[in-house]
């Protein structure tokens, strides 16, 4: 017999899509919050935001397309997945913080 809580649930397969879109709209919040006077809570790429926060943000884009390139080529769907999940959050925190400071402004 099989219990329904401990059974093993599907992984949503990773979407390409998404994954752009996400490091996409990362992009958008994390230079709008910058300008709005916030940190970079990455210590990595805050040692590169000395370099110009574009430059940056892009090289660490770079970084995360080569892991999720090699996480398919070697049949790891689930990391896609996780990274998907990850920068969701990531925007979300952004979001919050570009809204907390619209109303520090305000």
């Amino acid at each position: 017999m099989e219990l329904p809580f401990l059974s093993r649930r599907e992984f949503p397969p990773p979407s390409i899509t998404v994954f752009v879109a996400l490091q996409t709209l990362d992009i958008l919040t994390t230079l709008i919050g910058l300008r709005l006077g916030a940190s970079e809570g990455s210590v990595f790429l805050g040692r590169l935001m000395r370099a110009g926060p574009l430059a940056a943000l892009l090289i660490g884009k770079i970084l995360a397309v080569a892991l999720a390139a090699a996480a398919l080529k070697f049949k790891r769907p689930r990391v896609v997945v996780f990274l998907n999940y990850w920068v969701a959050a990531v925007v979300t925190w952004n979001i919050v913080l570009i809204m907390l400071s619209g109303l520090r402004a305000g």
